[in-house]
């Protein structure tokens, strides 16, 4: 019997592309580049199946390949804002991804990102690597103090319930949120996690704010110059949800201006390019994109939804 072709268009962990070779007729991506538009119509047309990832731009140009032979696009993440849905149902495409596997690595990594922001522990390890510390001092690299302080979550789905959890019961954080889903109240009194009527309100009330927004039409720019210009001036803002969901450009002024105290971030506007300015910056936090399962994570198909 013929098994299924299926196209990786990227280099995955190796217990997950021994049983993609084991189930299937797998071709890998074995010098793990990103694929090109024109190497991603090749893959529709050549393979029953496409396994893409994130960095995989799946537009309605490209899903208008002919002929088209694949069947599905079985997303290797949660996120699948890469992909138009619409455009892969017109094609009779199903759209699968995976929901749940990162909720608490990226929850991790949203309060990992807060306390190195805030404590200024990047430039410190900066500073120690680099030979240039002196020893310590009372007024050497002072920080901020995060126990104690308001934390205002944009968005109350799986993550920012998570990252709710951990900085309510480890921090004694208190917890503010606007979400226009928003969970039911008993959900949200578990967590202690008092509603706000808009953005607007949990940025002029929080010490911290953390994004948890889909990447949407809607949400572009969510926090551009007016909305950075609610916070307070030593307000932090963490974003682990998606680049372009804040205005990178005034991003970057706020923090020359000291609009804000400092930002971190583990996603960008136009991956994997870093705004240049924020590498000078000793208020602005960044770290590549890598909340991941830390052990054997399921393959996509395991428990994979469709989205068309």
């Amino acid at each position: 019997m013929t098994r299924p072709t299926v196209i990786v268009t990227r280099r995955l962990p190796v217990p997950v592309e021994e049983r993609l070779a084991a189930q299937f007729d797998a071709r890998l991506n074995r010098d793990d580049h990103p694929f090109t538009a024109a190497e991603l119509q090749d893959a529709l047309r050549g393979a029953d199946a496409l396994l893409p990832t994130v960095t995989d731009r799946l537009n309605a140009a490209v899903l208008a390949t002919e002929p088209l032979r694949a069947k599905i696009l079985a997303n290797y993440g949660v996120g699948f804002n890469h992909i138009d849905v619409n455009a892969a149902k017109t094609r009779g495409l199903v759209v699968t991804n995976t929901p749940d596997v990162l909720t608490d690595d990226t929850a991790d990594d949203a309060v990992m990102l807060m306390l190195m922001v805030a404590r200024r522990a990047g430039e410190g390890e900066r500073q120690v690597r680099a030979g240039a510390w002196t020893g310590w001092g009372p007024t050497h690299m002072l920080g901020t103090k995060v126990s104690g302080k308001t934390l205002g979550l944009v968005g109350l789905g799986r993550i920012g319930r998570a990252v709710a959890r951990r900085a309510h019961h480890g921090f004694g954080m208190r917890l503010i949120f606007h979400d226009p889903y928003p969970p039911p109240p008993a959900v949200a009194a578990e967590l202690g996690a008092e509603p706000k009527a808009s953005v607007d309100e949990v940025l002029r009330e929080a010490d911290f704010v953390s994004l948890h927004s889909p990447a949407t039409p809607e949400t572009r720019h969510l926090i551009d110059a007016r909305r950075l210009a609610l916070m307070k001036r030593g307000a932090f803002l963490i974003n682990t949800a998606r680049g372009d969901i804040v205005d990178e450009a005034a991003l970057v002024e706020a923090l020359k201006r000291g609009t804000i105290a400092g930002a971190a971030l583990d996603v960008f506007e136009r991956e994997p390019l870093v705004p240049r300015s924020s590498g000078r910056s000793r208020t602005w936090c960044c770290s590549p994109t890598w909340a991941a399962p830390p052990r054997r994570p399921a393959p996509p198909w395991a428990s994979g939804r469709s989205r068309t």
